[in-house]
């Protein structure tokens, strides 16, 4: 994608000028970013997957049985049919892994990294619906779908900001306004992270939300010193082999830290494994149990005679998939695993990684290719590629 044409969902701004000016910067109202937009899912099909067992649902009624209730899915089909008329909102999470055409949304999104985009989540809420006046933690897009919505927008906030006592929800007690918007279908607003926002149905309306992964300093750290802990023999320690005469046996010297910081940083600075790292990270499926492979056994020459009859290879909707180099190598993650692979494969990865379907036409220059079939064939075990159904 030229990063410097103008782009309609953008407002007319390239993605150059939207990264400059407003990402994780300030807000963006977009009118018609998408003109004629029509919906690829109506609010009868997502009440229909919050009742199913693998999907991520909640209800939030502002007038409960409690202020703010929140009830977790599945649910019963009769349920809804027992809310109020008024004051209720169904949030679907991650609609893109299980709706293509929900899916298919985030092309538009591309001139961000992939590897950055989580989830789509929709809600649908009656009039007056709301999730109260909160703020997130990463970057969001809210697509304006059906109906009308109210948007408020407030002070930037962090963990010192005061909240309303509640188990479940983190919402805000002083929500300071500095803007307000209608969305009607189409229209969308960017919001970067940490910034006090509410939305309010104005009559029966869905809002399809486009987040973003942001891990937290603190889960970095765990998470990598986690993974780095496993390449590292026990016998390597801390050491003091240049140590002096302790004055007072008691006190911790400074030049101890110095020996410490020396021993993490040796560590810690290993690109090649904080790559490694991140990659397997930042491609951790939302659902792993969705990404399970075939463990029929599948050979190169079985996968050439199955696209030659016309098979399509398709990407796990639940699947991530990501590259990177590595000196004169290649690495590609997939699904929270890494694969080392020469550099030659080069274009096959870019493939695997954007293509919609891959076929006996555009993976005909790598059917010849042992490493390459190899490849694909342990995507398709490890469940981030699999056969298209038949129609």
């Amino acid at each position: 994608m030229n990063p410097d044409i103008p782009l309609q969902l953008l407002g007319g701004l390239t993605a150059r000028e939207f990264l400059r000016d407003y990402w994780q910067k300030k807000p963006l109202l977009i009118r018609q970013a998408f003109t004629d937009f029509e919906n690829p899912i109506d609010a009868d099909e997502l009440a229909g997957l919050a009742l199913e067992e693998d999907v991520e649902s909640r209800l939030i009624l502002e007038h409960g049985e409690r202020p703010w209730e929140m009830r977790r899915g599945p649910f019963a089909e009769d349920e809804f049919s027992k809310l109020p008329e008024r004051e209720w909102t169904l949030l679907v999470q991650a609609v893109d892994q299980f709706v293509p055409e929900v899916g298919a949304l985030l092309e538009h999104f591309r001139f961000l990294p992939s590897w950055r985009i989580d989830d789509v989540m929709i809600s649908f809420a009656a009039p007056g619906g709301s999730v109260g006046p909160h703020f997130d933690n990463y970057d969001v897009f809210l697509l304006q779908g059906h109906g009308k919505r109210n948007w408020k927008i407030g002070q930037m906030c962090d963990s010192d900001s005061p909240l309303l006592p509640h188990a479940d929800l983190r919402i805000l007690a002083d929500f300071q306004q500095t803007d307000e918007w209608v969305l009607e279908p189409g229209d969308m607003l960017y919001l970067p992270p940490r910034l006090a926002h509410c939305g309010v149905a104005v009559d029966d309306c869905m809002t399809y939300s486009v987040g973003f992964r942001a891990p937290s300093a603190a889960e970095v750290l765990t998470h990598f010193t986690d993974f780095l802990s496993q390449f590292l023999p026990d016998e390597e320690r801390y050491s003091d082999a240049d140590a002096q005469p302790a004055a007072d046996p008691h006190q911790i010297q400074h030049d101890a830290l110095d020996r410490l910081k020396r021993l993490l940083a040796e560590h810690m600075s290993d690109e090649r494994l904080l790559l490694t790292w991140f990659g397997q990270f930042m491609t951790e499926p939302r659902y792993p149990e969705l990404v399970s492979g075939d463990d029929t056994e599948l050979h190169g020459e079985d996968l050439v005679e199955s696209l030659e009859q016309g098979a399509l290879l398709i990407r796990n909707p639940s699947a991530r998939l990501a590259w990177s180099e590595v000196d004169d190598d290649l690495l590609l993650f997939a699904s929270g695993q890494s694969r080392l692979l020469p550099g030659a494969l080069r274009e096959l990865l870019k493939l695997i990684c954007s293509a919609d379907a891959l076929h006996i036409e555009n993976l005909q220059p790598w059917l010849s290719d042992e490493e390459g079939l190899t490849l694909l064939c342990q995507l398709v075990k490890q469940g981030s590629l699999g056969f298209a159904a038949d129609e």
